[in-house]
């Protein structure tokens, strides 16, 4: 592939995370008013997972080996089933723009974990991490997560969680190209059906037409496109360059949550977005390249 194509991919790659993912917040906030949220974490991804899967097969990709079953497994535990599937769960008591809210502290959670593959985390990043920090600390001061420890403490699991599957999944034997993302998304969408049946969910007796087209939308565009770009910047350019998405998702979510849902942000949370994007910024335009 030539450098310009490459780059043309790299950068739909980066509008497919920046803005999709940002408008999948309130996708879920809708799936979850019908859906019980494992189950409807589980629908979304092992439909996908099994669509890119055939998909691929029939393009000719080999079967995956035993050991790329075993990276893609463990990859598709962490991101799409405790990840995902965590948010999801949050979301039953509290807005979509205060969790990808929370979840904007990735880049620092992957500054982080990449130190324990050689990376040395720098000055500059010192200081995004302790900036970052302070924003989460922030929301919960005075913002939607006051008082909700337990949310809290939710989101940030289901943070750093997604960011240390994005770091070691690069350091994992993986299926080649899009069929590591379907069989990442198929092994993630079954651990959330099998915590759907512990948790003793049941399929909802009515179901809107808004929760279901949240559903379709969830697995085209959320995982089948959204994903499985994702997955190829992290391939193609460093983990926390591909997580540049936190910059957007945020503001796209705020955006959305207003205009769609009548969310209501206090200005609290507005200064705790500020201080989290500073954050972030600080830790994504190092100069290290080891990440």
């Amino acid at each position: 592939m030539s450098s310009k194509n490459q780059t043309l991919l790299i950068v739909a790659a980066l509008f497919c995370t920046y803005f999709i993912w940002g408008s999948t917040y309130l996708a879920i906030r809708f799936g979850i008013e019908s859906f019980p949220p494992f189950l409807m974490g589980g629908i979304r991804f092992t439909l996908a997972g099994i669509i890119m899967y055939i998909v691929m097969r029939c393009l000719g990709s080999p079967n995956p080996t035993r050991q790329e079953w075993l990276g893609a497994t463990i990859v598709g535990i962490l991101l799409p089933a405790l990840g995902n599937g965590t948010v999801c769960y949050v979301q039953q008591t509290v807005s979509s723009s205060v969790a990808a809210l929370a979840i904007a502290t990735a880049p620092i959670w992957m500054a982080i974990f990449s130190s324990f593959w050689g990376h040395k985390i720098t000055g500059r990043e010192w200081l995004g991490i302790a900036i970052g920090v302070l924003g989460i600390v922030l929301l919960n001061i005075g913002g939607s997560l006051h008082g909700d420890i337990t949310s809290a403490l939710l989101l940030i699991f289901a943070a750093a969680t997604w960011s240390f599957g994005s770091v070691w999944g690069k350091h994992l034997a993986m299926p080649k190209g899009l069929m590591g993302a379907g069989c990442q998304m198929l092994a993630g969408g079954v651990a959330l059906m099998l915590a759907s049946t512990y948790t003793g969910e049941t399929w909802p007796q009515t179901i809107s037409v808004k929760s279901w087209g949240a559903i379709l939308f969830l697995i085209v565009l959320g995982s089948l496109v959204a994903y499985s770009a994702y997955q190829y910047l992290l391939k193609t350019v460093r983990p926390l360059v591909a997580s540049s998405n936190t910059f957007v998702n945020p503001v796209v979510a705020f955006a959305l949550g207003i205009w769609l849902a009548d969310e209501q942000v206090t200005h609290n949370e507005y200064v705790a977005l500020a201080v989290i994007l500073v954050g972030v910024f600080l830790v994504l335009t190092t100069e290290n390249k080891e990440v």
